[in-house]
């Protein structure tokens, strides 16, 4: 068994602080736009442009993953703390909501470029698992998102949050959201999926929330909620919902790939 007592500030000049959880977001992006210039994107158009589709992915991540903490997991306190939305050094930030913000700004940045949306969100799917990754791995070295109590011979003791020794379920979710589902998406890129735009993000979706509803059930929810319909949790919830999207958007873009 392990003890977690790691600083959540990997470094500080004079009163500046740099976290942990700020270089995990600024490592993903950066080796997942060098990844994908360099390794992925083949058609010319798209690479003239991803430099420019970055900035407002970024845009997309910060904005999108705020009010998704703030809508789905504590609305309650937000909207009786409007100042509060803005402070995001203080932590809360949904995956699901910078999920939504990168949808949708890709869908605005390819019509106003005449070119397929999927065609980007594809290209994106294949490095997120890289930001997934370094993300539940700051989880974890800030001791929050931490797991339920177990007697496994690798279980965990917080000592930020208790003397019990838990599941680490941030480096499950590391292992399969992150390094697992990175494996297999560049198995299907080279298979030849990303010439059919749309079923790599599918298999994303798909595969992500069915990772993430699993490891759930080794994860504490969030105090302010709880679990809710069924015994769920909200990230549970919202993964169902997006896992049915996924199954839908494989379905119906392999079959344009069966026609061609």
């Amino acid at each position: 068994m392990f003890t977690n007592n790691f600083d959540p500030i990997a470094l500080q000049i004079f009163t500046i602080e740099i976290r942990w959880y700020s270089l995990a977001y600024i490592f993903g992006i950066l080796i997942g736009w060098i990844l994908s210039k360099k390794f992925i994107i083949e058609n010319k158009n798209i690479k003239e442009k991803f430099d420019d589709y970055v900035t407002y992915i970024i845009l997309a991540i910060i904005i999108g993953g705020r009010l998704g903490y703030v809508l789905f997991y504590n609305f309650s306190y937000y909207s009786k703390n409007l100042i509060d939305i803005f402070k995001i050094w203080q932590g809360g930030m949904s995956f699901h909501g910078g999920l939504v913000g990168i949808i949708l700004i890709t869908i605005w940045f390819a019509k106003k470029n005449n070119q397929n949306p999927f065609s980007y969100l594809d290209i994106i799917s294949l490095v997120a698992p890289i930001g997934i990754f370094f993300g539940r791995i700051s989880n974890f070295i800030n001791s929050e998102l931490y797991g339920t109590v177990t007697n496994l011979p690798w279980g965990v003791k917080f000592i930020q949050v208790d003397d019990l020794y838990r599941h680490p379920s941030q480096l499950y979710e590391a292992v399969f959201e992150g390094l697992i589902l990175f494996i297999i998406l560049f198995f299907f890129r080279k298979k030849g999926f990303l010439n059919f735009p749309g079923i790599i993000s599918g298999i994303f979706l798909a595969l992500y929330s069915f990772f993430r509803f699993i490891i759930e059930f080794f994860r504490v929810p969030d105090e302010q909620l709880g679990y809710l319909v069924l015994n769920l949790t909200m990230g549970q919830i919202i993964s169902l919902i997006f896992f049915i999207i996924g199954i839908y958007l494989i379905a119906l873009k392999y079959e344009i790939k069966k026609e061609n």
